[in-house]
């Protein structure tokens, strides 16, 4: 079993992130983990908004081996932030055959040295660097909701339509 852990904040979602995920589609499992508490501290909507948004994101993917996990709240401890190294330490006990590689952006890939245990990481999974093929991040569609521009071609139809009907952003 070859399992791709894609964590994000996914707050939007956006066609950037579909993007990353599109070129996932020879892995078994594509699991989408929104972070519950961000490591640096980025100020998100809660968690289980962007839950609901991923979900109405899946709805618009091609690929059909995409999961939404959301392991980050099982493992959360209040006020403290979930690192890559226990979100996947925990994803291994529970799939203790599977082959696990953490998708990440060039972005982070820049950072990685800053993750907490990121020798150890590299030690036990496999980490593969996926840049956005379209160039629309979460920030995009936050500034354009913002300055009451149009968000459809910066996200998917479903997301929109969630965004617009729970008026978030706003």
């Amino acid at each position: 079993m070859k399992i791709a852990v894609f964590g994000s904040a996914f707050n939007p979602p956006s066609l950037g992130h579909k993007s990353v995920i599109e070129r996932l589609g020879h892995f078994d499992r594509v699991l989408l983990v929104p972070s519950i508490a961000h490591a640096w501290g980025k100020t998100m909507l809660s968690f289980d908004t962007r839950v609901e948004m991923l979900n109405e994101f899946a709805k618009d993917l091609i690929i059909k081996n995409v999961e939404i996990s959301t392991l980050e709240k099982e493992i959360h401890i209040p006020d403290q932030s979930v690192t890559t190294f226990s979100l996947l330490n925990r994803l291994q006990e529970n799939e203790k055959n599977a082959d696990i590689t953490f998708i990440i952006g060039p972005d982070n890939l820049l950072q990685f040295a800053k993750f907490h245990k990121s020798d150890e990481i590299v030690k036990r999974w496999s980490v593969m660097a996926c840049p956005e093929t379209v160039a629309i991040r979460s920030t995009d569609i936050r500034n354009a909701i913002g300055d009451n521009m149009e968000i459809s071609h910066l996200t998917t139809l479903h997301v929109a339509d969630y965004i617009k009907k729970h008026r978030l952003y706003e």
